[in-house]
């Protein structure tokens, strides 16, 4: 049964962080997950506060997407009612905006306040348009917040209002909600419905990809939403392979994260900061798997495309630079690269980060010591055989 299926059945009226460690599977080993704050598909303002945890599941960047974006919002200042209405609009306009900066800046309590304050002045004046940007907005409040119930009923709603409104289901918009609950489920070891989001998402969007192809090169709003389609596509793809990751099917994830580096490198280009973490992320799927050499090389070119671009995540994708050598048993080197990382993530301020560093340079120790001690032993056996 497809997710999309599964959501027909809700109500129409139905409403009620730090770096991420992914798991690697061999040896318990893991790798910090450096996020890349994209902004490819829309122009969605939400960002991770600082100060947020959010689980591996959700490593699709709410910022990545937004379904309802500053375009929305313009979109309700062009055509505003008269009089009172007017009035309401322009508040409710206010309320979004003051609520986004609160997001941003970490202040969550009071975002959640304001859009409380929006949704009823949005219900009061009956704006459908007002009513599924402000939910929107509250849906990914919560799913930062890690309030997934909340979230997941919240996501339901817009997407029930956007379906009546006759929205098709391969839209960009359905589909991304869709992803959103896909991670949801994840986080909730809800397995089925999981994979069955994921599966809707992908094989849709690849269908829909098809269709796009013979677009006029003219035609530039069709243009426009073949590359959104597009992107969503990578992003879906990538949702996925951290999912697979986080269970343990390192090969499949490498599939997966390799289509979705080369819709990014292919669309945004090989520096964008989210072909970067991709580069990354494909190199801990390869690491996973125990083939080193292949991972290094990836991650080496991750790691020469943040420091020319300035990546904020710079010191994230060195420390996975550092776990490859060490897994590859270079533990000069390792320890070489730990210390810049480690200093870079001092500097950058970033504590999680830091902690992580100085535990793994401390297994380094463990590990090169124990290492040491095999080639002595080895070493005074074949001495004792020549003798």
């Amino acid at each position: 049964m497809s997710l999309w299926v599964l959501l027909r059945r809700l109500p129409r009226r139905s409403l009620g962080v730090a770096p991420l460690l992914a798991a690697a599977g061999r040896d318990g080993r893991r790798h910090l997950q450096a996020k890349a704050r994209p902004r490819s598909y829309g122009s969605g303002n939400a960002q991770k506060p600082d100060g947020g945890a959010t689980p591996l599941a959700f490593s699709l960047a709410l910022s990545a997407f937004s379904l309802f974006s500053q375009e929305a919002e313009e979109e309700m200042e062009k055509d505003p009612e008269e009089g009172h209405a007017e009035k309401t609009e322009e508040n409710i306009i206010f309320l979004l905006k003051k609520a986004k900066l609160c997001i941003m800046k970490g202040e969550l309590e009071e975002a959640e306040h304001l859009l409380h304050e929006a949704a009823q002045l949005s219900h009061q004046s009956d704006n459908k348009q007002a009513i599924i940007y402000t939910y929107d907005t509250m849906a990914n409040l919560a799913f930062l917040r890690g309030q997934l119930d909340h979230a997941e009923k919240l996501f339901k709603a817009v997407m029930s209002y956007l379906l009546a409104g006759k929205m098709e289901q391969d839209d960009n918009a359905i589909i991304e909600i869709s992803l959103k609950l896909a991670s949801i489920y994840a986080a909730q070891k809800r397995q089925e419905l999981a994979l069955a989001g994921y599966e809707f998402c992908i094989l849709t969007l690849e269908e829909k990809f098809a269709k796009q192809k013979d677009v006029a090169a003219d035609d530039l709003p069709a243009q426009e939403e073949r590359v959104n389609t597009r992107l969503l596509l990578g992003m879906s793809l990538d949702s996925y392979a951290r999912y697979l990751l986080a269970h343990k099917q390192a090969a499949a994830a490498q599939r997966m994260y390799e289509r979705a580096l080369q819709i990014s490198v292919e669309v945004q280009g090989e520096t964008h900061p989210q072909t970067v973490v991709l580069m990354n992320d494909l190199a801990t799927a390869l690491d996973a798997q125990g083939r080193y050499d292949a991972a290094y090389a990836h991650v080496k070119r991750a790691w020469d495309l943040a420091q020319q671009t300035e990546h904020p995540e710079a010191h994230v994708i060195l420390n996975n630079l550092a776990g490859i050598l060490m897994h590859k048993e270079d533990f000069s080197q390792a320890r070489q690269v730990y210390k810049e990382a480690l200093k870079q993530a001092e500097k950058a301020g970033d504590g999680t980060v830091v902690r992580y560093i100085r535990k793994e340079l401390a297994e380094l120790a463990r590990r090169w010591k124990q290492a040491k001690t095999t080639e002595y032993s080895a070493k005074k056996g074949n001495e004792g055989v020549k003798n």
